[in-house]
C-alpha cells in the first residue's frame, strides 16, 4: 500500500510563490497518474492539477491554469507543485492522491491514498 506525505506549505503574501511536494513510499508510483486536490474550509475537495504516470500530460483546473505547474520525479517517487502568482482564494488544504489510471483524470473518486495535507495561506 502507499502512503502519500504532502509538504511544502505555509503562509505568503498574494503574488507569492510556493512550491509542494508530495513523496510517495510503500511501493513505486511511477507507473500511475497522480493529482492535487485542494479544501478550502467549508467547501469541497477539488481538483487542481493531476500528471500522466511518465510526466508527459497534464491537466488544470482553469483557476490554476498559467499559474500553477504540476510535475513529477519518478525516481525520487514524488511529485510537485509549483504555485505562482498566489492569490488568496488559493488558500486551503492541499492534497496529493494517486489513482490506478496512467492518463490524469480531473475526478476526485478516481484517486485515493490521500496524505495527511499541507495547509497553504495567501494573505491578500
Amino acid at each position: 500500500q502507499v502512503q502519500l506525505a504532502e509538504s511544502g506549505g505555509g503562509l505568503v503574501q498574494a503574488g507569492d510563490s510556493l512550491r509542494l511536494s508530495c513523496a510517495a513510499s510503500g511501493r513505486t508510483v511511477s507507473y500511475y497518474a497522480m493529482g492535487w486536490f485542494r479544501q478550502a474550509p467549508g467547501k469541497e475537495r477539488e481538483f487542481v492539477a493531476a500528471i500522466s504516470s511518465g510526466g508527459r500530460t497534464t491537466k488544470y483546473a482553469d483557476s490554476v491554469k498559467g499559474r500553477f505547474t504540476i510535475s513529477r520525479d519518478n525516481a525520487k517517487n514524488t511529485i510537485y507543485l509549483q504555485m505562482n502568482s498566489l492569490k488568496s482564494e488559493d488558500t486551503a488544504v492541499y492534497y496529493c492522491g494517486v489513482s490506478v489510471y496512467s492518463l490524469p483524470p480531473a475526478d476526485l473518486t478516481k484517486f485515493g491514498s490521500w496524505g495527511q495535507g499541507t495547509q497553504v495561506t495567501v494573505s491578500s
